[in-house]
């Protein structure tokens, strides 16, 4: 097996310099200078959203804004208005001559001092863009030793600390799969690096609770909808057991898991997968903002 996991163009088409939104102004990516005391940077204290583009406009805005504030508010991080963040999205958009990609809003608290303190200052705001290229239609997961803390203060916050999912992610790489998946401290399933997880169950499409610690996924409340699946807790081996899975992401949508920790999943992906994935394509190709 040979990981799956694709990478985003540095360069656009065109090979010119990226265009991001820094603060409220349009700039080249050279020319953006954030502080060395940025908080986001110093100690990760920043929050962030990742949504597509599709044809030029950002799909699902209003659900991917909803949970950047609720991920910023426990925070006590300051979020522009959403009709701000809307019309920088647009613009990053266009003037990168993106029809289809992804997007990244980043907001951090600002500079601050050398540790944990925060200063007083304004925060400190991009959307940049990038180049997606598709994800396979199945991948093989890994499950690793390292658990969520379903208890933890940044539970079920989207924020940039990701150095754990960045250790676990090579952790599945090195073993040839294209994701990790990780239990919570009881041992149940929790979600992936940058994924949630499905499975089929007793004849049920199921998902993790957000009890569990995982995060709750923009695409992962969508599938919800268009399937009629639901939340139910269980523990981290049942998934290779399962009858079939899958993963979903604002960049993979759904994606079927053929493998798990090297014992593979038949079929891959199944029946239950593609309805999943259709009925999610079908909503991206009619309804940019659901």
């Amino acid at each position: 097996m040979t990981s799956d996991n694709p990478m985003t163009s540095g360069d656009m088409t065109s090979g010119n310099p990226r265009i991001v939104w820094f603060n409220g102004s349009l700039l080249a990516e050279d020319q953006v200078r954030i502080s060395p005391f940025d908080h986001g940077w110093l100690v990760g204290d920043a929050v962030f959203e990742t949504l597509t583009i599709v044809r030029g406009m950002p799909f699902a805005a209003r659900r991917h804004l909803e949970r950047l504030n609720r991920s910023a508010e426990p925070l006590g991080i300051a979020v522009p208005d959403t009709g701000t963040l809307r019309e920088a999205m647009i613009s990053v958009a266009t003037a990168n001559g993106l029809r289809e990609g992804r997007l990244r809003i980043t907001v951090s608290s600002g500079t601050g001092p050398l540790g944990s303190d925060r200063g007083t200052g304004p925060p400190t705001v991009t959307v940049a863009a990038g180049e997606q290229t598709p994800w396979p239609l199945t991948t093989a997961v890994a499950t690793v030793d390292w658990t969520i803390n379903e208890r933890g203060p940044l539970a079920g916050l989207k924020t940039v600390s990701y150095g754990a999912n960045v250790r676990a992610l090579a952790s599945a790489k090195a073993v040839g799969a294209g994701e990790a998946v990780l239990a919570n401290t009881r041992g149940m399933l929790c979600e992936g690096t940058g994924s949630n997880v499905f499975l089929v169950h007793q004849g049920r499409l199921i998902t993790p609770s957000l009890a569990s610690g995982c995060l709750a996924g923009i695409t992962r409340q969508l599938v919800m909808e268009l399937t009629g699946a639901t939340e139910q807790d269980v523990p981290i081996g049942m998934l290779a057991s399962a009858g079939e899975a899958f993963l979903t992401s604002t960049t993979r949508d759904v994606q079927g898991i053929h493998a798990v920790d090297g014992h593979p999943m038949a079929p891959a992906p199944g029946p239950i997968t593609i309805a999943a994935a259709q009925a999610f394509a079908e909503l991206k190709a009619g309804n940019l903002d659901p």
